[in-house]
């Protein structure tokens, strides 16, 4: 029922976040006619712990060759998703077999550990959780940085006012958005998303699909979640 709820409060969200980006920033509102509705569906039905799994599997390579590791990854166990004991109770030359470096195999069982542990909380915790204490608490993990929590609060829990001003997708559609000669900085992109308050993560939805312009646009273009 948990998830439902979600979905449902975020959905009645949508009309009211983008209409409120129309208003804040005539620029942005320039993509928004362009794009259209926000189509962003987040994973309503997915633990923070998996999607940290999903993510570290994905860092570092292209869409394709990440899900071929991640399906071999999953054949290991008769689940649809291993627990953290499924995964802790591996040796480690099965998951490097795979196709996970030591370094991924190092961050993946730290993940599970930390899950095991409680510190990784599931759904309805996180849900008691502001996005500061989530990205403090869990970029303590072995290969979990800002970026990739700012991922999840995104893409899994569907926090709605998260600006990842470190993206590069982000600041390549700010750029092409705003006209600027040069990227942004980090610092440019906060500056600016203060008006975006309290949908920064629509916004961001939109940049993403405005740093595709004048190409064809991929399924990159936009983060795994």
């Amino acid at each position: 029922m948990l998830a439902e709820e979600e979905e449902a409060a975020f959905v009645r969200a949508l009309p009211e976040a983008v209409q409120r980006l129309t208003d804040s920033d005539p620029v942005l509102a320039g993509v928004i006619e362009r794009v259209g509705a926000c189509t962003l569906v987040p994973e309503w039905r997915r633990s923070p712990y998996e999607s940290l799994v999903r993510a570290v599997a994905h860092q570092q390579l292209q869409g394709k060759a990440a899900q071929a590791i991640l399906g071999r990854f999953l054949a290991l166990f008769d689940a649809p998703f291993p627990t953290p004991a499924d995964i802790l109770g591996l040796a480690e030359d099965d998951l490097r077999a795979v196709g996970f470096s030591r370094a991924k195999v190092a961050a993946i069982r730290d993940i599970a550990a930390h899950a095991e542990q409680g510190l990784v909380p599931d759904r309805g915790a996180a849900l008691l959780l502001d996005d500061a204490i989530l990205i403090e608490r869990l970029v303590a993990i072995r290969g979990v940085g800002a970026w990739t929590v700012q991922m999840l609060l995104i893409f899994t829990l569907g926090r709605l006012d998260v600006l990842p001003a470190d993206d590069f997708g982000v600041r390549t559609g700010v750029r092409k958005t705003y006209g600027l000669d040069v990227q942004p900085t980090r610092a440019n992109v906060l500056d600016l998303g203060a008006r975006w308050q309290p949908y920064r993560s629509i916004a961001s939805w939109y940049l993403w699909r405005a740093a595709a312009f004048g190409r064809e646009r991929t399924a990159a273009d936009i983060p795994t979640p």
